[in-house]
């Protein structure tokens, strides 16, 4: 266990167990226990893809061991297969040219001054 550094007000203390238990996805595997047991839905829900591939929270540091050595192996990137995801749909509403808000202020000049008229 090291204390912090230069003693920079630090009042935690390293801790090399916890650290592993991080990088192993040993919480993801406690988090997946804990939900199991607690809210079975939820972790029907969160975890679908770990249930599709039959992963189970024991099972979590040994994937992770393997995902580990396999970059260590091999640690340049590669292409993935996955298709490129389509193109998003914009909601927002595009920009309109100035003659554009000019014509549809005059528009909406006319048809408030049509019913101003129409009311006296």
């Amino acid at each position: 266990q090291l204390a912090c550094p230069l003693d920079l007000g630090c009042h935690s203390v390293y801790k090399a167990d916890t650290h592993r238990r991080y990088i192993f996805g040993g919480h993801v595997a406690a988090y997946m226990d804990l939900l199991q047991k607690e809210d079975p839905e939820r972790y029907q829900k969160q975890f679908s893809q770990y249930i599709k591939a039959g992963l189970k929270g024991k099972d979590i540091e040994a994937l992770y061991k393997k995902v580990h050595a396999a970059i260590r192996a091999d640690p340049a990137a590669k292409k993935s297969d996955k298709k490129a995801p389509a193109e998003h749909k914009r909601y927002n509403r595009t920009k309109l040219t100035r003659k554009q808000r000019k014509n549809f202020i005059s528009r909406k000049k006319a048809a408030f001054q049509k019913v101003a008229a129409g009311d006296e």
